[in-house]
This record gives structure tokens, C-alpha cells and sequence, in this order.
């Protein structure tokens, strides 16, 4: 692995575990055994660090935000792509923590944010409009319109209170609370189906 990589791997440990203001580039430096010049000529300060990290979430990101539109999808597949996401958020989580006064340190970061959570939200309206196409869907178009809102916000927030609850922050909680947030829009079979899938989940 290149050294850049094992930086970007280091810091994203630490931030992860201790907050990213709670770490410096020396305390990434000693962690790694290199000198802090050997850091800086790869990254100068903490902030290319932070958009690196970025990037790479983005890139890793973007491929679940473009799921195939001529593809007959089933239930599961959607559950899946939920799973998926949450995962993603999971492992660069310290983004997530302090949210707006990172994205108000850094205007790239913040656009970048932004960018990621319209093509979000545009995915899951895509497969909502879907799922209500195949008739799996009983609520009307403007409920759905609230309900890819509570899904975002729910993908956003939920790892960060399992945090402050001091628990560890399970992708399987996530997933649970946005499927039951799903349930009540579905048909009662489907529905019924959901909730089942929800509590396996839930229980890991």
C-alpha cells in the first residue's frame, strides 16, 4: 500500500475513534511511525486529509447512487442498497459526527455533502416511484416525497445518536429504522414481509 493510502487509512481510524477534532497530523504522524514532514509531503495539514477521506467515501458512494433502471428490481435488492449505503456511512462515520461545523470549515466539503444527498435523495425517490409502479406502494406521491426526507435524515443522524446513547453505531439499527419507516407505505403483504426482514436485522 502507498504511503498516501496508509495515511488516509490511519486518519480515517483515528477520526473514526476519537473524533476528528480530537486528532492532529502529529498524533497521525506517531501512529504511523513516519515523520511529520514525511506527512505533510503528502498532505499539507488536516484538511486535504479530510477531503481525501471525502473523495474516497464519494467514490466508493456514487456506484450504489446509479442503480440499473431497466432491471425489474425485487424487495430485497432494495433492502440490500440500503444496506449498502448505511455500510458506507459506517466506515468513514466520523463525517457524520459533527456534521455542520465540518461543512462549515470546509466549503468543498460541504458542496461535495450536498451533491451526494440530492443524488441521494433522487435515487430513493427513483426506487419508491418503482416500488409504487409495480403496485407495492399504496401512498400517494407527496407522502413518499416526505418519507425519502425522514429516510435521508434517518441515514444521516441515526449512527451519530447511537453515539451519543454510547452504543456502537450498528448499520443493522440503521437499516431496521429505515425499513419500518418504509412498512407503513407498503402493501399489506409486502408490509408484512418488511417488518419480518426489519427484526433480523435488528437482531444481527
Amino acid at each position: 500500500m502507498k504511503t498516501r493510502d496508509r495515511i488516509l487509512e490511519c486518519a480515517l481510524h483515528l477520526f473514526n475513534e476519537q473524533g476528528e477534532p480530537n486528532v492532529s497530523t502529529m498524533e497521525i504522524a506517531n501512529e504511523m511511525g513516519i515523520s511529520p514532514g514525511n506527512l505533510y509531503y503528502h498532505f499539507h495539514g488536516k484538511e486535504p486529509l479530510i477531503l481525501g477521506l471525502f473523495e474516497r467515501f464519494e467514490d466508493e458512494l456514487t456506484p450504489l447512487l446509479d442503480p440499473p433502471s431497466d432491471v425489474r428490481l425485487e424487495a430485497e435488492d432494495y433492502w440490500l442498497f440500503l444496506h449498502l449505503i448505511v455500510e458506507r456511512m459506517a466506515h468513514y462515520r466520523f463525517l457524520f459526527q459533527d456534521l455542520s461545523n465540518l461543512s462549515g470549515r470546509l466549503p468543498k466539503l460541504a458542496r461535495g455533502i450536498r451533491n451526494l444527498l440530492n443524488a441521494l435523495k433522487r435515487t430513493l425517490a427513483a426506487l419508491l416511484a418503482n416500488l409504487k409502479a409495480q403496485g407495492e406502494i399504496v401512498s400517494e406521491t407527496q407522502a413518499l416525497g416526505q418519507l425519502v426526507e425522514q429516510i435521508t435524515m434517518t441515514l444521516l443522524f441515526s449512527l451519530d445518536y447511537q453515539r451519543i446513547l454510547a452504543k456502537s453505531g450498528e448499520v443493522g439499527v440503521v437499516v431496521y429504522q429505515i425499513m419500518m419507516l418504509v412498512a407503513p407505505h407498503l402493501q399489506p403483504d409486502s408490509r408484512q414481509a418488511a417488518e419480518k426482514l426489519a427484526l433480523r436485522y435488528l437482531e444481527g
